[in-house]
């Protein structure tokens, strides 16, 4: 990576997140977000993977629920979902706004233990 693309990847901007959708949003208006934070390339990168282990931990409570003897049980899913989620925040905390780190904080949720 020469010096000026280095400089662009750890630039951070602005983007506004949907928790729920697991949605990133470069423009505000383009849909509803809860979230804003500023992110460089890194820190979008792994924000955006663990949105894809969400989706894939929604699709693994899908399928568990759709057949009636699934290979994990039901609290090994939540226990996996909740922590994928914690580390959502916890990311989201260390790359959010002042409004950002205070909406988390009022979650009282415990971003140490993730």
């Amino acid at each position: 990576m020469d010096t000026s693309s280095e400089e662009a990847f750890y630039e951070r901007k602005p983007y506004y997140v949907a928790v729920g959708a697991g949605q990133i949003l470069e423009d505000p208006t383009a849909a509803a977000y809860e979230l804003e934070i500023l992110a460089n390339e890194e820190e979008l990168n792994r924000l955006q993977e663990l949105f894809e282990e969400l989706s894939s931990w929604d699709e693994a409570q899908v399928l568990h629920f759709t057949r009636p003897f699934g290979s994990f049980s039901t609290e090994r899913i939540n226990l996996g979902y909740d922590h994928l989620l914690g580390r959502v925040y916890k990311l989201l905390y260390e790359v959010g706004t002042e409004q950002t780190k205070a909406h988390i904080e009022s979650m009282h949720l415990d971003l140490e233990s993730y």
